[in-house]
């Protein structure tokens, strides 16, 4: 069985309850639901939810949400007690802040993991300099066969003549990648990974995929030139309304 699973977490930093902000009238959280039921129809979709305003959102608009504990350290870990009750064999984690999510996307995160991969995700070029050197941009980098060599918040790799004379050009031109919050997982490491504990690394650049790498994990990164916008401020969620209303 292959689901998709969304953690839905209620409280966020930089953005207090941003899943049921609204735009155009509308909770963010729905708009990625219903991006969800348009672009793939078929899939079995859940969210993962740690607060009752949010199951009622996503239920009363009919679609299927699932309790988890509000202590849980990532995203992984509430889509990890999440399959616990799904049981699905393939899961596709799709961001409850991500609403431009595209199939063929999760396709092919499917696909990395029918061809045997333990988990895959997503990357894009970069297309402006700001966004390279911005920490809130993840940054990936992969070798050769295409799996993940590291993820940084920081404007990786470091070029030791700096950055001063990089353009935008150069930039979508570098080896270097803008990771997207879209993962897949086969079910048994799924449960296996949430039983590590949190790396070292993990935890200095709170990138929870790092526990992988850390781990000896192989990370399949597939390219993908789709749009995307992650609602992570206030700001985003204007600009998100202004793409909207074009």
């Amino acid at each position: 069985m292959f689901a998709i699973i969304a953690p839905a977490r209620l409280a966020s930093t930089r953005f207090p309850e941003k899943l049921l902000h609204p735009i155009l009238g509308k909770p963010l959280i729905l708009w990625v639901a219903e991006r969800i039921k348009q672009q793939v129809p078929e899939a079995e979709a859940f969210f993962a939810v740690d607060d009752e305003r949010l199951r009622s959102v996503v239920e009363k608009a009919g679609f299927r949400a699932i309790m988890t504990s509000k202590d849980h350290q990532s995203g992984t870990d509430r889509l990890a007690e999440a399959n616990e009750q799904i049981g699905a064999d393939i899961v596709v984690n799709v961001q409850a802040d991500e609403p431009l999510v595209a199939a063929s996307q999760i396709q092919a995160l499917r696909r990395f993991i029918e061809e045997r991969a333990e988990m895959a995700t997503l990357a894009t070029p970069f297309k402006t300099r700001k966004d390279f050197l911005d920490p809130n941009q993840v940054k990936v980098v992969m070798g050769d066969q295409g799996d993940a060599l590291y993820f940084s918040r920081s404007a990786i790799p470091h070029y030791r003549d700096g950055f001063a004379t990089f353009d935008d050009q150069w930039v979508a031109n570098s080896p270097v990648y803008r990771h997207l919050g879209l993962y897949a997982y086969r079910a048994e490491f799924l449960k296996r990974f949430c039983q590590l504990p949190q790396g070292k690394l993990e935890a200095i650049e709170k990138l929870e995929q790092l526990r992988a790498l850390e781990n000896g994990v192989s990370i399949k990164v597939g390219l993908t030139d789709e749009p995307s916008i992650g609602i992570d401020t206030a700001e985003d969620a204007k600009n998100f309304a202004a793409y909207l209303s074009k």
